[in-house]
């Protein structure tokens, strides 16, 4: 019985290991370029072409870099600041 589980325990071991994915890592470096058209956002394709609304040539789609909201805000006043208080 002790030579079964014993067995057990190496054959489970072996074929966690055979069945581990064996390939590179993906980096993400390669990504799908997608195309689209200027005019109508909605169209997209996976290689360069007309549109089919328009007809103008599609255009290669850039990754845009989210938008700082923090940079955008203006600053806030307490509400128990001076500068609500107004003499009525």
């Amino acid at each position: 019985m002790k030579q079964f589980i014993m067995l057990s325990i190496v054959f489970l071991i072996a074929s966690t290991g055979l069945s581990a994915q064996t390939g590179k890592p993906k980096t993400g470096t390669a990504q799908q370029q997608v195309y689209t058209c200027p005019m109508h956002p909605e169209v997209v394709s996976n290689k360069p072409g007309k549109c089919p609304k328009c007809g103008m040539t599609l255009v290669l789609k850039k990754n845009r870099k989210p938008i700082d909201t923090a940079v955008n805000k203006m600053p806030v006043h307490p509400a128990d600041s001076p500068v609500h208080k107004m003499p009525m």
